[in-house]
């Protein structure tokens, strides 16, 4: 009796970690390394872990759905690109940008840029995966943007686009979740352990890597103003205007942003490193 329980134990356990075993090869078989961009002068050309099973497509795809999702709902309540002066602006801004972005990759020339407007108080602009814009009115209106402060907001928000942060982090929370189910088919570790393993992650691997895509995307965005003739100096004025309206802060450590200072110091020291290409762009020879 003692032999047959022996014997069902360990094939248990070699089931259970023959299992964990496949995960955690679909999980190194699945991933792939590689940098989605160019690096330009400022060098942002970290190696970047992707999800092979999660393509680019497929994530410009959901994106593209959110995208009109949103612009419906703002078109229903009657938001949508309702200041044609602002938008005007915003577009001939982009122009300049978009130009400028086969540096970093020349198939985004080919991208369906589109930029919209939406009435609202909230500061906020993004830029979703395959080149879509969206800017508040509330972030221009309550910082008094210029056109250089709209154009570092604008860059560093299609930096994150070029770089393709979204499925960058879709490909980490993926292996995150693989890891897991590997923990529990090996230890069928509890409910508790797990939520301190997602603690642990979170702080350690999510947020400085949620800091590293922050700081790429100010710096290729900063030098994609540059190019386009707009004044990097913005950057670091525009970082002084938010911080002046952005309340209390967590502890850097906690937060997938930099903090304010983190953030206006490095600015500021990149700065000169491409005011020779905001010179060239505005003095073309």
């Amino acid at each position: 009796m003692k032999l047959l329980i022996r014997q069902i134990y360990h094939q248990s356990c070699s089931l259970r970690y023959g299992l964990a075993g496949i995960i955690l090869l679909a999980l190194m078989a699945g991933c792939q390394s590689i940098s989605t961009t160019s690096g330009g002068e400022l060098g942002v050309d970290r190696q970047q872990r992707m999800f092979a099973l999660l393509s680019a497509q497929q994530v410009d795809e959901m994106a593209d759905k959110a995208y009109r999702d949103t612009l419906k709902a703002s078109n229903k309540k009657q938001v949508l690109n309702q200041d044609r002066v602002t938008l005007k602006r915003l577009r001939a801004i982009a122009d300049k940008l978009i130009a400028q972005v086969g540096t970093f990759r020349t198939d985004a020339l080919k991208w369906d840029w589109q930029v919209n407007l939406i009435t609202d108080k909230q500061l906020n602009a993004y830029c979703m995966p395959g080149g879509k814009i969206i800017f508040y009115s509330g972030i221009i209106h309550k910082l008094t943007l210029t056109d250089d402060e709209i154009a570092a907001i604008m860059g560093h928000e299609m930096a994150h686009a070029l770089r393709e942060h979204g499925r960058e982090a879709m490909s980490e929370a993926y292996a995150v979740a693989l890891g897991k189910s590997a923990l529990y088919v090996m230890f069928g570790v509890n409910d508790d352990a797990l939520a301190l393993a997602d603690t642990v992650v979170n702080y350690s691997l999510t947020l400085p890597h949620s800091r590293t895509k922050e700081v790429e995307a100010d710096l290729m965005g900063l030098e994609l103003m540059a190019r386009a003739g707009f004044n990097p100096q913005a950057a670091v004025t525009l970082w002084e205007k938010m911080s002046k309206v952005g309340g209390n802060q967590p502890p850097e450590f906690m937060s997938t942003h930099p903090n304010h200072d983190t953030r206006i110091n490095g600015l500021a020291a990149a700065v000169h490193k491409v005011n020779a290409l905001y010179q060239q762009a505005k003095n073309p020879q």
